[in-house]
């Protein structure tokens, strides 16, 4: 196994390791670990592309992985008060969707490239979920505006612009 399949593994590891610190409400340590895993994700992208280390495995499990982290954080989330169940439903409807739609094309030997829109949802996702788990720090120290649940309104907009643009750009798939 290579590299970066390992790292998307670990990351896949690290995610029942976060889901326990975070319900015991360890927020700093459990949104240290999510950064961490996050970075995994960047990572072994990045290596995969490198070192043309791309496997049929990383194609799969690596949005698998990126999905079951940035759920367990929203679920958790809700769970603990921390986040509206509603902006949740938002996100995972979306990839829900979205997934859906590249499980159509895949079976119809299409693939469905990443578009822009989705890789910056995927970063503000990241970054919301990161400063609400990190109790809005390091804004904290210069405000007291909860800047983490302004990230999320600004992930969830462009969660919703993304999942749209993937939409309009593959309705043929949805009329085959």
């Amino acid at each position: 196994m290579n590299l970066p399949n390992k790292l998307t593994i670990l990351r896949i590891i690290l995610i029942p390791v976060f889901i326990i610190l975070l319900m015991k409400e360890y927020y700093y340590i459990s949104g240290i670990l999510f950064i961490a895993a996050s970075i995994t994700d960047i990572l072994d992208g990045y290596l995969a592309r490198k070192y043309n280390l791309i496997t049929d495995f990383g194609k799969i499990i690596d949005p698998l992985a990126d999905k079951l982290l940035i759920t367990a954080a929203l679920i958790c989330l809700v769970q603990l008060g921390g986040i509206a169940g509603w902006l949740a439903i938002v996100i995972l409807a979306r990839e829900f969707v979205i997934t859906g739609l590249r499980f159509v094309a895949a079976r119809k030997g299409i693939i469905i490239v990443a578009e822009r829109s989705g890789k910056i949802k995927t970063a503000l996702q990241v970054l919301a979920l990161s400063v609400i788990l990190l109790r809005n720090w390091p804004f904290s120290i210069f405000t007291d505006l909860p800047i983490g649940d302004y990230l999320l309104w600004l992930a969830v907009s462009m969660t919703l612009y993304s999942g749209i643009e993937y939409i309009i750009k593959n309705k043929k798939l949805l009329l085959l």
